[in-house]
């Protein structure tokens, strides 16, 4: 089994890393993968150290061996270069200690300080590219970065680099595959060989599917929403995220059904989002925006009956796999979603869990709404779909496995 590295320029307790690194690493080590971790903390050291022991002490007893490094912010793109210096040369330092047969990259910063660390050393472990999404990309449809600039300019670079040197793949989306390895949908690798792996952001089921009809009538009397159609969203608002498009949604759906009630999960923004539709007209009894802990999204879901993603459509979200509408369907509620992000509308439309509208109008949420309305009860549906596109085990832990399996295979000189 293989000694693996992965690297990781997030901190350990962000809800990314919690949710999408740590879940996936578990897997491997069930299948018997030795696993280390490297995150960059930002924390001052002080306040870190109190933490540090419990932190270890947990990862340890799910067979993960963590390291940190200090993470840097002030002048970004020298403190990234920086960043970047020294996690190449602890990489090269654990190649030596570990005998490492697999470094993980997870997006193009870590994969660089893999493929740089390989460089430095002897020792030439197998190179997992886990390119999440179009790093470049994404900066400038955000306007953080200028088109064509010469910070875009530099990352495509590095990233033609990095495709170059990587032993191996892994992708969110079929469309992404399709951009970046054209035919590899058929033969499960690139021209010239080497595995790609689409693998979306998977969540646990058990937390999503243990909800009966007993623990939802019991939040529904908590929120005081029975006999109410409950439109639901967890998540970040602004940025990608359209907040003016979901809050006229929200509006809509309260003309189309008078009962509506907006429920509305997010950690920063409760008191802006609960004015916004105030000023839109909810009463106090219409909605409910509150921060909750990751584990009990689960619970105020199942009270929902539909649940809504709008992200801003451009070309670096066909490469985005989006985990609230992963949680969605596992807790059985149909979707309404706009098209142009990853896979969503195949997803959707292709198995009859929801609906694209068509344009961000007041007639094509009421539209939306309807369509929701005639497919009837899919709760048994979309939670088959979940276990079918998103389940942990199943799907992400299946799938990395093999991955693994491949560039093992390829290192030792055997056919996979």
């Amino acid at each position: 089994m293989a000694k693996s590295l992965y690297i990781c320029y997030f901190g350990v307790n962000e809800p990314l890393v919690q949710t999408q690194v740590i879940p996936y690493l578990h897997e491997l080590v069930r299948d018997g993968h030795e696993i280390s971790l490297v995150t960059f903390e930002g924390k001052t050291e002080e306040l870190w150290n109190d933490q540090l022991g419990a932190i270890k002490r947990s990862l340890a007893e799910k067979g993960i061996d963590w390291h940190w490094l200090k993470y840097h912010k002030r002048f970004s793109a020298l403190a990234t270069a920086y960043d970047i210096v020294r996690g190449a040369f602890f990489v090269r330092r654990m190649i030596g200690r570990k005998k490492l047969d697999i470094l993980h990259g997870r997006v193009h910063v870590p994969t660089l300080m893999g493929a740089l660390g390989r460089k430095l050393s002897r020792r030439k472990p197998k190179l997992l590219f886990d390119i999440r999404g179009f790093f470049p990309e994404e900066y400038t449809d955000a306007g953080i970065w200028p088109e064509n600039g010469w910070l875009y300019r530099s990352a495509k670079r590095v990233e033609r680099w990095l495709l170059k040197e990587a032993n191996g793949f892994v992708v969110l989306t079929e469309k992404a595959r399709q951009i970046l390895f054209p035919g590899s949908d058929s033969t499960g690798v690139d021209q010239f060989g080497r595995p790609v792996q689409v693998i979306p952001c998977c969540v646990d089921l058990e937390r999503f599917q243990q909800h009966g009809k007993a623990e939802r009538s019991d939040m529904r009397e908590q929120l005081g929403t029975v006999g109410r159609l409950v439109v639901a969203y967890i998540g970040s608002f602004g940025g990608w995220y359209l907040t003016d498009e979901m809050i006229e949604l929200f509006a809509a759906a309260r003309e189309y059904r008078p009962d509506s009630f907006a429920l509305i999960l997010t950690q920063r923004g409760t008191e802006k989002i609960s004015q916004r539709l105030q000023k839109r007209g909810f009463l106090e009894s219409d909605f409910l925006v509150r921060a909750v802990p990751p584990g009990e999204i689960a619970d105020y879901l199942a009270a929902s009956d539909i649940a809504i993603s709008f992200i801003k459509a451009c070309y670096s979200k066909l490469s985005s796999s989006p985990t609230k509408i992963a949680e969605y369907l596992a807790a059985g509620l149909p979707v309404i979603a706009n098209g142009g992000v990853g896979d969503v509308d195949d997803l959707i439309i292709g198995n009859k869990v929801g609906t694209i509208v068509e344009d961000f109008s007041k007639g094509s949420y009421i539209k939306a709404l309807r369509e929701v309305e005639a497919l009837g009860d899919v709760r048994n549906r979309c939670r088959e779909v979940s276990i079918k596109e998103f389940d942990l085990s199943m799907v992400g832990g299946t799938r990395y496995r093999f991955i693994y399996s491949n560039l093992l295979h390829e290192q030792n000189g055997k056919v996979p």
